[in-house]
């Protein structure tokens, strides 16, 4: 397109005996147009938050919507829980976005499988959430956000928490060519029932190895969230193919590494995004 301002000029405001003018002017616009692509690919930050556990610092562009349909489930010695349902997520304003998770919950005794758990199933805790980015690259060199959620009573006991929950996390991201480190963690006021107050912390390393596929690594700590429970730590795997601009697949396993029986013998998420 910058090329073109070369040929806006009036056919009568011609530049006799002089094309050194334009060669010169052609030469500073190819300039301007191959750094400023550049810049963009340089800066621009990389996909990132789901399908991981820990979370990234990008809002969702203003005005425009993402939203995730998806599934998710852990597989312990005592059996498996999960839920699945529509994350929805939009771009507020500047920096802000607007969050709320519609999930129906399940669970299973071991021996039974992931879907014998769908017999009990119900409405899980519905999650308000609103994540504002208060630092940027741009500026320090490391993008820094809140993301603080509330998480809303569940339908019953074997769909989620019967109580109530706050979850206030500090999320940060460094880019850097293809690659993004991305992490940070918080904690939750989790009381009621065997409930407890806990924490989480960790980083994934994600990189763009097509232009429309990402793969990434993470590893995270969590601290007990009940009475009689174990801390554990995790790793895990996640992908995000891009079929389009508008329609996105996501996948994630993991593993616990610490107390993987009692905690996380199993963790996976898949989803498809919607984004526009």
């Amino acid at each position: 397109m910058l090329d073109n301002l070369l040929y806006r000029l009036p056919a009568t405001q011609t530049l006799p005996n002089r094309p050194s003018v334009q060669m010169k002017i052609a030469a500073v616009l190819k300039l301007v147009r191959n750094g400023f692509a550049i810049l963009v690919g340089f800066v621009a930050p990389a996909l990132a938050g789901p399908p991981f556990v820990l979370d990234d610092p990008q809002p969702t562009d203003t005005g425009h919507y993402e939203i995730y349909a998806f599934a998710t489930g852990t597989v312990t010695h005592d059996g498996s829980e999960g839920e699945a349902g529509i994350d929805f997520n939009y771009g507020a304003a500047p920096d802000l976005q607007l969050t709320a998770v519609l999930p129906a919950g399940f669970s299973a005794p071991a021996g039974q499988g992931v879907f014998a758990g769908m017999g009990s199933a119900g409405l899980g805790n519905i999650e308000l959430a609103a994540k504002y980015k208060f630092l940027h690259q741009d500026d320090v060199g490391v993008d820094v956000a809140v993301f603080p959620r509330v998480f809303l009573p569940a339908g019953s006991a074997a769909a989620g928490e019967r109580h109530a929950s706050f979850f206030l996390p500090v999320w940060l991201e460094k880019d850097w060519g293809d690659w993004s480190l991305f992490g940070g963690g918080g904690c939750e006021l989790n009381r009621g029932g065997d409930s407890r107050n806990f924490c989480i912390g960790g980083a994934v390393l994600l990189r763009k190895v097509t232009e429309n596929f990402h793969l990434g690594v993470e590893m995270y700590h969590q601290s007990s969230d009940t009475r009689d429970g174990r801390s554990n730590t995790s790793v895990g795997l996640g992908a995000i193919f891009d079929i389009s601009d508008t329609y996105h697949l996501l996948g994630y396993a993991g593993r616990g590494i610490q107390n993987a029986n009692a905690t996380n013998q199993l963790t996976w998420y898949s989803s498809v995004l919607f984004t526009f």
